[in-house]
């Protein structure tokens, strides 16, 4: 008698849930000409979105303390497809603060990350949510194709910025990962409790875990202006990036420590040798002197790099907030075909 095949008790993985709907975060500081155009785009993903997983979809754009409009025309963009909410911070916070702010106002489950400059290129979203979505990923991150069209500089810069990061870091993070992201709600829950106010999201996005992807994309020219990064600002960045997620700086302050020791014990037992063996003299101030400049040299860079994370340190200690809000708007679409759309000013 053939046995009855006993039907598995496994179940297939859950797919994740729609219903929890998602915030698009847009940092914004001087991008008044281009959010108009930049919001029709976001608005015809969302309508397909909508129709394809029933999906509610809000976009956050946080005014970084903008000398232009920002704030008057993103209150004023319409609010058909997407719930649109606007934070106006006190003033320029930086990108970070700007993303933090809009992750902690964020209203549905997942969120996603990107620019306001046009570069990051809404249609991708519709590729992203479907990641998470169909395949159940909970952080996709996206990446450039290719960097051909940057200077050498700033590939030189970027390279060597990923490389001392993942260097002195237990957890890796995947180069040339952008800002423009989405993390599913669990992984924006997993993010929100991080307590630190210094925060590379970069980094902290991948170190959080869960199942994570990365998507290739080629990045759109900027609709409108020019970047306000300099080289002065992506330097201070990276200094931010590499203090608050590595002690990569650490060990290799340690390292030319160690390599400069015994170099002095190879050129010590050298003058031994000369004097003792071969009875030359030592010759005493060109050495003396340019000894005495490569340690002072080193020493202040040691205690350069060991300031860094001592001020790290007193930023957290005094535990200021990250961000204050000066005004914030919203508009929530209409429940129905006909039904009305409800607007409000947000007193915080």
């Amino acid at each position: 008698m053939s046995a009855v095949p006993r039907k598995s008790s496994k179940k297939p993985p859950a797919r994740a849930s729609a219903s929890e709907g998602l915030s698009i975060v847009l940092p914004a500081y001087n991008e008044a000409d281009g959010l108009p155009r930049l919001h029709e785009r976001i608005a015809l993903v969302a309508r397909e979105l909508k129709r394809r997983y029933g999906l509610k979809v809000e976009t956050i754009y946080v005014d970084d303390g903008s000398a232009d409009a920002t704030f008057r025309v993103a209150s004023g963009l319409p609010n058909d497809m997407v719930d649109v909410q606007v934070l106006a911070l006190s003033r320029n916070f930086g990108k970070e603060a700007a993303l933090v702010a809009g992750l902690d106002h964020a209203r549905f489950g997942a969120v996603m990350f990107m620019d306001s400059d046009g570069q990051h290129p809404p249609e991708l979203i519709e590729t992203l949510v479907s990641r998470w979505l169909d395949e159940g990923h909970d952080v996709i991150y996206t990446a450039k194709a290719h960097r051909q069209k940057e200077t050498f500089t700033h590939r030189f810069g970027t390279s060597w910025f990923y490389r001392l990061v993942n260097l002195g870091s237990d957890h890796k993070i995947p180069e040339d990962a952008g800002d423009f992201r989405l993390l599913s709600p669990r992984a924006a829950a997993a993010l929100r409790r991080l307590p630190e106010r210094n925060r590379f999201l970069k980094g902290l996005s991948s170190w959080i875990g869960f199942k994570q992807v990365r998507v290739d994309y080629e990045p759109e020219p900027r609709a409108h202006g020019s970047s306000s990064w300099n080289y002065w600002r992506l330097l201070l960045l990276s200094i931010e990036g590499l203090t608050s997620f590595s002690i990569a700086p650490l060990r290799v302050a340690s390292l030319l420590g160690l390599l400069l020791a015994a170099l002095a014990m190879l050129f010590g037992i050298k003058i031994i040798i000369e004097t003792l063996i071969y009875g030359q003299d030592v010759p005493g101030y060109p050495s003396l002197v340019v000894g005495m400049m490569v340690i002072g040299g080193v020493q202040l860079i040691m205690i350069g790099v060991l300031g860094e994370y001592i001020a790290k340190m007193l930023s957290e200690a005094k535990q200021r907030p990250t961000y204050f809000i000066a005004d914030h708007h919203m508009k929530v679409a209409a429940p129905a075909k006909n039904g009305p759309a409800t607007e409000k000013r947000v007193t915080e």
